[in-house]
């Protein structure tokens, strides 16, 4: 199924093909209704159920938490299937590009704040994690004018590991287990620096290219502009010249003419 209704394909009930005309069509016509939207409202409702259930008997019942792992285990999955469907069926909406990254990063800090409140997960883990994200949002705002920074697969593997910690953090896990989600979480913030210095290059590579790129244009501009006044001024000075010339000339007639007639005055005085 695309998730796109067969009303708005045209009323044929077949399904469109991705990318083609009659998806965009539909898509137009779908509006905030559409597969990957639902997904990601389902998600941002997950988010204070996940922290209920968390929470609930003091947040150290292993069922209530295991019940808690269910609803952040079905947003990490929704978050994987709502992206691919708005890209397969071009379901990509404003709607969808706001939400989407809000609901992504609300589940996490919310996970990550919950364990740290429980004393189950160091705060400077939490504060690692929600600075970068953070900080990498606000850092894509400021070079958007510029161009868009593309996801990295260091950046999936960091998102991957960080749903895969916080979730095992949410198990009430003891052992083996338990040293093991340790170590998950270690990759995860370890990940989490390096892709996020990794952006920070990128974005300020991003920008100088945009700048130079804009002081580029302007010179461009300045340089036509300067060209076409100087054209301007050539036309303006052929066509006010021989004007000039023709109008000496009468004036320099009458000077050689009375200093003709000086000279033929002067010689019988002579």
């Amino acid at each position: 199924m695309t998730g796109v209704p067969a009303s708005a394909a045209g009323g044929t009930g077949r399904p469109t093909p991705p990318g083609g005309k009659l998806g965009a069509a539909a898509v137009n016509q779908a509006g905030l209704w559409n597969i990957a939207n639902i997904l990601t409202m389902v998600r941002l409702v997950l988010v204070p159920a996940f922290v209920v259930l968390l929470l609930q008997d003091g947040g150290y019942d292993p069922a209530w938490r295991a019940w808690a792992w269910a609803a952040f285990a079905v947003a990490m999955i929704t978050d994987i299937f709502d992206g691919h469907l708005a890209r397969a069926y071009n379901l990509v909406t404003d709607f969808g590009k706001i939400a989407d990254p809000i609901a992504d990063k609300a589940i996490m800090a919310a996970g990550l704040v919950c364990l740290s409140a429980l004393g189950d997960l160091p705060w400077w883990v939490t504060g690692v994690i929600l600075f970068r994200e953070l900080g990498i949002t606000l850092m894509r705002f400021w070079v958007i004018r510029h161009g868009v920074i593309p996801a990295s697969r260091g950046g999936k593997m960091k998102t991957l590991a960080q749903g895969t910690a916080v979730g095992m953090y949410v198990l009430a896990l003891t052992g083996p287990l338990a040293t093991l989600r340790w170590w998950v979480m270690a990759v995860a913030v370890v990940l989490t620096v390096v892709t996020g210095l990794d952006y920070v290059r990128q974005a300020v590579v991003l920008r100088r290219r945009g700048l130079a790129a804009e002081r580029a244009r302007q010179a461009a501009r300045t340089a036509a502009g300067a060209a076409a006044w100087v054209e301007s001024g050539a036309v303006a000075g052929s066509g006010t010249g021989p004007g000039t010339n023709s109008g000496a000339e009468p004036e320099a007639g009458p000077e050689v003419e009375s200093g003709a007639g000086a000279e033929s005055g002067t010689e019988p005085g002579r």
